[in-house]
Formats: C-alpha cells, structure tokens, sequence
C-alpha cells in the first residue's frame, strides 16, 4: 500500500464517519478531493475500514461505543421480531463502525421472497421497496423503512435485504482474517454483551 492509498483511505474514513458515507463514495470522493483521480490506486475495503477504526478511536471515543450500542439493540428487536426469517446483522453495525448516521441492514433468508412484506403489511408497517445486490451477481429486493431507535432518541434507517433460503449456505464463511460479514441474533447478542459501552447505563431500553 502506497503513502497515497493510504492518504485517500484516511480521508475515506473521515466521511465515512461524519458524513455516513458508504466506503466505496467515500473512496472516490476522497480521491478526487486529494486530486488523486486516475492518478493513485483506490484502498482496499479493508484497509478503509482500518483507519475508519482508527478515527473512532481518536475522535469519537465519547460517543461512538454508546451509538453503536442503541442501534445494536433495535437491531436485535427486530430480528426478533423477524425471526422466522432467518434474520442476520451485516453492514456497519454488525462490524462495530456504525455511527447515530449509519442505518441497521438485515439480510433475511426467505423460503417464499414475498412472505417478509406480506407479514409486514398485516402488521401495518409502511416500507419502501428497492433493490440491491444479491449472490451471484444478480439484484434481489431490499424493503427500506424508517424505525425508532429509543437509545439514540431519534428515528434510523432499516432495509430488509430478500434472500433465498439456499442463499444460508456458506453466508457465514469467515474472511482470511476470521471474520464474518453477517451474523445471527445469538452472535449479535454476543456482541452486546462482550462489548458494552462506557455510560451504557444511560441508554434507553430499546423496546418492541
């Protein structure tokens, strides 16, 4: 990695946390910032993600621990809540990056791809559909709606990724350093435990 990879990475992760940028904008913003374009090779996601750690550490040691924590609580309310669907956490939260500006992304494993909206409809919840990518290079439908989050006292993204059942199968490989890119309520549950942040005490419960 060169000085200027790792200078575009930096300014990544200064967007990615303040702005809630997702890495790859943040990457070629960055870049173009820097007047960079076409001049100096993009970061890797994981080398990103390294210095968007290390931003937390420095600049939002104070309230990041305690954000991450509310919306890994609502997180887990609504896997609960979806639990016949197989329900697994990815994205920022799942990797412990997410800020108050960062929304909750669930992959749901369906055995029929309409039943999570036809439950959300007899449940009265208002939702958005759209689309994102799926396995195998296809698109498959993600379901967006707007949710409180009662630790954080303000309303957060959530999108209900639609996947097949089959699609479980080898979701949970880990990556060449042993991580996982999604896991499962008892695994984030994990998480909340062994990491619970300075001041946790002051949160509100995040109830059904």
């Amino acid at each position: 990695m060169n000085d200027a990879s790792l200078e575009i990475a930096h300014a990544a992760a200064r967007m990615v946390v303040e702005e809630g940028l997702e890495y790859g904008p943040a990457k070629r913003r960055a870049a173009k910032q820097l007047g960079m374009t076409g001049r100096a090779e993009l970061p890797d996601n994981d080398t990103v993600e390294a210095a968007v750690f290390e931003y937390l550490s420095v600049f939002c040691a104070d309230t990041q621990p305690a954000e991450l924590r509310a919306l890994r609580d609502t997180a887990a309310v609504w896997m609960d809540r979806l639990a016949e669907f197989r329900p697994h956490l990815t994205g920022a939260v799942w990797r412990g990056t997410a800020t108050r500006l960062n929304d909750i992304h669930l992959q749901l494993y369906c055995d029929d791809s309409k039943s999570a909206e036809i439950m959300l409809i007899g449940k009265g919840v208002d939702y958005d559909v759209g689309s994102a990518p799926g396995p195998r290079g296809s698109t498959v439908d993600c379901l967006s709606m707007t949710i409180p989050c009662p630790g954080l006292g303000e309303p957060v993204g959530l999108h209900l990724t639609i996947l097949d059942a089959d699609d479980l199968r080898g979701a949970l490989k880990p990556d060449a350093r042993g991580r996982t890119e999604r896991g499962d309520l008892a695994a984030l549950r994990r998480l909340i435990a062994q990491h619970p942040p300075a001041g946790s005490d002051q949160l509100g419960s995040a109830q059904p």
